[in-house]
């Protein structure tokens, strides 16, 4: 009996954490990917996006959903006084450089920014200064 229950729970995670990323989410990697370094790939089962290894964003599939998303405490602490319905944390979080993004929430024009601040935070510098020196030549 006990073994069944646990099965049973293991299914659903499985299940739960296979499913698709939606199209905000998709938007979400359009984005990053258009930044130097940046891959998709998993963690904890999840869809993330990682620099050079490094997580950068991960997918949430727990109880409240959203996006983690890499970013310094400063930054963060303004975030959540500006918009509390679109971010969030939770106690997990508290003491990582990261914030919850309820994507479904966000205004879609803050995206690049934000995805944009989480890539400088874990990407070589020498992959940011070039980054950085394409956009000077370019503009």
């Amino acid at each position: 009996m006990k073994k069944t229950a646990t099965r049973s729970k293991l299914r659903k995670v499985v299940l739960q954490t296979r499913s698709s990323p939606n199209a905000t989410y998709r938007r979400v990697c359009e984005i990053a990917l258009a930044l130097p370094g940046v891959e998709e790939s998993t963690s904890y089962g999840t869809p993330s996006l990682k620099v050079k290894g490094k997580i950068m964003a991960r997918l949430r599939t727990e109880a409240e959903g959203a996006l983690a998303l890499r970013c310094d405490f400063l930054d963060r602490q303004i975030l959540l006084q500006a918009d509390s319905r679109a971010f969030f944390l939770t106690d997990h979080y508290l003491d990582y450089p990261m914030i919850l993004v309820r994507l479904n929430k966000v205004r879609r024009s803050a995206l690049p920014d934000l995805i944009e601040r989480a890539w400088r935070l874990v990407a070589p510098p020498k992959l940011v200064s070039e980054y950085d020196a394409s956009r000077q030549k370019a503009g």
